[in-house]
């Protein structure tokens, strides 16, 4: 189990993450899809392993290999992240917005998410 420190670190590092690539990848300008990106990208990891910290949740096994060395920890982190982009985007900012806009917007907070949790804690 990760330390807070480190839980601490991922969870700030996934948001920044989120927010870099969204800005870079979709072009994405609004403030407050920045904002929601962070949010979400922050509170799935976030809510993820305070749910493993609750029920003792021992997913910290990674995968053979090192090009992506992923565990089904990361995975959570990854899969939380996502649910709650969408969410969040879904009724918020992107209410109005494609289904396409909101799946990418989604997939790129969720896939931020889960790089940091693999290679970064």
């Amino acid at each position: 189990m990760p330390s807070w420190g480190a839980t601490a670190w991922g969870v700030v590092a996934s948001a920044l993450l989120a927010v870099v690539a969204t800005r870079l990848l979709l072009n994405e300008r609004g403030r407050n899809v920045l904002t929601t990106v962070a949010l979400a990208a922050a509170l799935g990891p976030l809510l993820w392993d305070l749910i493993l910290r609750h029920t003792g949740g021992d997913f910290f096994v990674d995968a053979p290999g090192y090009v992506f060395p992923v565990s089904f920890e990361d995975t959570g982190s990854g899969v939380f992240a996502s649910a709650i982009a969408a969410l969040l985007l879904g009724f918020g900012p992107l209410t109005g917005a494609s289904g396409r806009k909101l799946a990418t917007t989604t997939l790129v907070c969720g896939v931020a998410a889960l790089l940091v949790d693999t290679y970064l804690y």
